[in-house]
């Protein structure tokens, strides 16, 4: 089968997240099973317009809107059998221009987060998200990470038997780590790009209260100053370590004490998983959605209403070891469960019956 990937952007984008990870980690499995498949993503600076990674092409052209203007010239170019439409707040509307079978991949609702675009687009973002694209694709197999993005597209319309809810899985962790000098310290991380909707400033503002306690922000974006800025008051208690190796990555996860999430909107949560991965406990937002179903809360983690009780159970983790010992077994153990060979049989298991339906 032939099989196109379109996405906005790549893992190795500087503001590549959990949404290009799964889409290459599914990109990669569907190679791996003989299909012929191809990815198309913006072009930038840290990569050279055409890879190869694990059997899976990847073409790069456009930038951060000419990515979706370009996108009929691949569907012209590779004729695919099937479309992979991955919706990062809108989609490319492949279905409007190709007679190939088209899949919706979505992780999230973007509603909440159009504002901070601007006035102009995020209006029309959030027209396009909410009214055009799910009559675009009405009828069309949706596939959607977790049960809380899926009652989201229920609500803007989309008929629940068109949804499929795919997981996130999870990279294994690297053998080899750096080994990080002990500094005698409690330490809390986060893991995300750094941009406003991720909220960072709420993990600050709970350590900031906390003697002795250092938060580790591991990733990069365009919000980064003011972030940096928000914490300048506290005298390296916020550490900023920028974008990391997955080497790197683990090292600093294995000496925290909690994972921080404290986001306005997830689709599933991949930092949540790799935490757990060591044993360590998220603490993060039930109105986030999707952490309703990558946290078990009170088994796996904590899931909180408000940013005053966001506080008040970090520092009474922090107080609490046994507490905090018992969830991180949950959270390791839960992390088991997941494995991107699943996601992408499963993954497969869809695209084959889509494939399958007259045309």
């Amino acid at each position: 089968m032939k099989i196109l990937l379109l996405c906005w952007r790549d893992m190795t984008h500087p503001q590549g997240g959990g949404s290009e990870r799964y889409i290459e980690r599914v990109g990669e499995y569907l190679a791996r099973q003989g299909h012929d498949v191809v990815l198309r993503t913006a072009a930038h600076t840290d990569a050279p317009r055409r890879t190869r990674k694990n059997g899976l092409r990847i073409e790069r052209a456009g930038g951060k809107y000419g990515v979706y203007l370009l996108a009929p010239l691949a569907v012209w170019q590779h004729r695919p059998d099937v479309i992979v439409d991955t919706q990062n707040g809108i989609p490319f509307f492949a279905r409007l221009y190709s007679r190939a079978e088209t899949v919706l991949l979505t992780h999230h609702s973007h509603l909440r987060q159009w504002p901070v675009a601007g006035p102009f687009v995020g209006r029309l973002g959030a027209f396009l998200e909410k009214r055009v694209a799910p009559r675009a694709y009405r009828g069309a197999q949706y596939v959607t990470v977790s049960n809380a993005s899926r009652e989201d597209l229920v609500k803007l319309g989309v008929r629940e038997a068109d949804i499929a809810v795919v997981h996130n899985g999870v990279d294994a962790v690297p053998q080899r780590q750096p080994t990080i000098p002990d500094d005698g310290k409690v330490h809390v991380v986060t893991l995300s790009r750094l941009v406003p909707h991720k909220r960072i400033e709420h993990a600050i503002d709970a350590v900031r209260g906390l003697d002795g306690v250092v938060l580790d922000v591991l990733g990069s974006g365009w919000w980064e100053d003011e972030l940096r800025n928000y914490a300048a008051d506290l005298e390296g208690r916020v550490v900023f370590h920028g974008h990391v190796n997955d080497e790197y990555k683990h090292a600093v996860l294995s000496r925290a004490a909690l994972h921080l999430l404290p986001s306005v909107k997830e689709g599933w949560g991949i930092a949540v998983i790799e935490a757990a991965q060591h044993g360590v406990p998220t603490v993060g937002y039930l109105e986030a959605g999707g952490l309703k179903d990558s946290v078990i809360d009170g088994q796996t983690g904590r899931l909180v209403c408000s940013e005053g009780q966001f506080r008040e159970v970090i520092a009474d983790l922090l107080d609490d070891d046994a507490e905090r010992a018992r969830l991180g077994a949950g959270a390791a153990e839960w992390s088991t469960r997941f494995s991107w060979e699943e996601t992408g049989r499963r993954f497969a298991e869809v695209l084959a019956r889509v494939s399958a339906r007259p045309r």
